[in-house]
This record gives structure tokens, C-alpha cells and sequence, in this order.
């Protein structure tokens, strides 16, 4: 930021714009090919401000997309996939159709799961939403065969060793016990494959039913199966914050 500005580099602008990675971007750049302003840039770390300049390659004026974030509350039995499915299963793609720019799920929920997925075109958040190092914590409600002794939820909290590793959850409590079944909040901060799952199973409780309910400040709320809304600037910010896009 210089003087109250948000300065871009070129090459980072130019992959926000989708022209190319940055790396394609910098060879755009020494090749002559990149104008900011009708003047060529060659210079590598060039900052622009993206309100005000106006940048072209070879000739044609490119900006960046305009970035939504959504909320989707996918119900059981679809596939977190765009497009249509090899063995004919729905896909998230038909809940989007109203949806006015293309988004992509920032992570993923099992065929048989439910419950909230970000979806955006901003790659940047979604890489980080996905990514293990920013430890996003996504919060489960599940399900499980059998009542869950006090006993099993202190060995819950110590965690457990599973076939791909040691897996801690941040938190899991007892929400009620329904008939002779439990359902409990189980908050994990990485993704591995159902791990929710695994999990549990190790304790000797099959999963029945799992509903993500939250991934780092953004929750489902009131949102009904197959709905999705629009983020607002503040649940943003919030998310942007977690993942440390922004301080």
C-alpha cells in the first residue's frame, strides 16, 4: 500500500485477470507483450493500482472477474463435482444454475454427507480454504451407531492413530443421544480423506448421518438443502482473515 493505495504486482494482476500463472505472466512481461497505461512494461515486480491502470496484453484491455463467494448447503447423495457424472450420480452443478458466474467448490463433502461448501472464482481463497497449512477448522455435526460413553469422548479428544496418521480433532462434545444413537459436534482442521468417518469408526461408532455445519466463521445457518446465498463483504473479510489474506 503506498499512500493509501492497494498496489498489485503485474504479474500477479495478470493471474488474477486468468492471462496466465505468474510465472507465464513475468515471460508476457519481458517479452514486451504487457502495457500499463499504453505505455510497455518490461520491468519484473511492477506494482499497478488495479482501480486505476489500465493493462493490456498483446493489445486487448484484460481485467479480473468479478469474485463471488457462495454458500451451498449440499444435500445427500451428490457428487461435489461440476459437470456430469460418469455413472450418472447429480452433481452440485444442478443446484447452480442460477448462479451468474462460473464458481468451483473450495474443498469437498462425501456423496453421502450434507451440508455447507464454499464455492468462489477467487482461486487465492479458495487454495488457502483448502489448504492444511491455514488449519481452517470445519465443524461436524454427526451422527453415530450407539451411545458414546463419556469414557470414548475424553479418548476422542486425545485423538487417534488411523491408517494415514495420527488425526487430533480441535473439539468434540455430546449434542444428545437420539434413541440408541448419539450425535455429536466433532470440529477438525484438516481434510483427509473421511476422516470424520475413520474416526469415529475407530471408537467403534459408524457414522449414520454427517452435516458440515461450519468452515472457519462462515456457518450454515438457516440455509436449506440445495439453497445457496451470497456471502456478504463481512463474512469475507472474516474468511480472508482466517486464512491470512488480510489482517
Amino acid at each position: 500500500m503506498e499512500g493509501g493505495k492497494v498496489l498489485v504486482r503485474l504479474n500477479k494482476y495478470l493471474s488474477m485477470c486468468g492471462v496466465a500463472s505468474r510465472r507465464k505472466a513475468d515471460q508476457l512481461i519481458l517479452e514486451g507483450r504487457v502495457k500499463v497505461n499504453g505505455l510497455v512494461v518490461k520491468e519484473l515486480g511492477w506494482k499497478i493500482d488495479p482501480e486505476k491502470d489500465t493493462v493490456e496484453v498483446d493489445g486487448k484491455v484484460v481485467k479480473p472477474p468479478r469474485f463471488m463467494y457462495i454458500a451451498l448447503y449440499k444435500p445427500c447423495c451428490y457428487l461435489t463435482a461440476l459437470g456430469k457424472s460418469k455413472d450418472g450420480k447429480r452433481t452440485i452443478e444442478e443446484l447452480l444454475k442460477d448462479v451468474p458466474v462460473r464458481v468451483y467448490p473450495a474443498g469437498r463433502l462425501d456423496y453421502n454427507a450434507e451440508g455447507l461448501l464454499i464455492l468462489t472464482n477467487d482461486g487465492e481463497l479458495a487454495n488457502r480454504i483448502m489448504h492444511p497449512r491455514y488449519k481452517l477448522p470445519k465443524t461436524y455435526q454427526v451422527l453415530v451407531k450407539g451411545k458414546v460413553s463419556q469414557k470414548t469422548l475424553e479418548e476422542m479428544k486425545k485423538g487417534a492413530v488411523l491408517e494415514d496418521g495420527f488425526a487430533k480433532p480441535v473439539s468434540v462434545r455430546l449434542i444428545r443421544y437420539e434413541g440408541k444413537n448419539s450425535l455429536l459436534e466433532i470440529v477438525f482442521t484438516e481434510g483427509r480423506k473421511h476422516i470424520v468417518k475413520r474416526f469415529t469408526a475407530h471408537f467403534g461408532h459408524k457414522v449414520l448421518r454427517l452435516k458440515r455445519t461450519a468452515i472457519g466463521p462462515i456457518k450454515l445457518g438457516k440455509l436449506s438443502p440445495g439453497k445457496w446465498r451470497e456471502l456478504s463483504k463481512e463474512e469475507v473479510h472474516m474468511l480472508k482473515k482466517a486464512v491470512k489474506m488480510v489482517k
